[in-house]
């Protein structure tokens, strides 16, 4: 996706608008359908999985010299 379409930080007000978000939907279909024509499949990914592995806490206690 054309990503100064959809960059928060450089958005113009005038990009707030209905029709402007539309141009953006529709693009965004486009692509996707495009992918799909050529084999792509889309999964679905379960709303709670991510893909950070699961770290221990750090243990900063008393870690500077005296």
């Amino acid at each position: 996706m054309n990503q100064d379409l959809v960059d928060d930080k450089s958005e113009r007000p005038e990009e707030h608008t209905v029709d402007a978000r539309q141009k953006i939907r529709e693009q965004l279909q486009s692509e996707v359908d495009a992918f799909l024509a050529k084999g792509g499949k889309i999964q679905e990914v379960d709303t709670h999985v991510t893909s950070d592995p699961p770290q221990k806490p750090g243990n900063n206690y008393c870690s500077r010299p005296i």
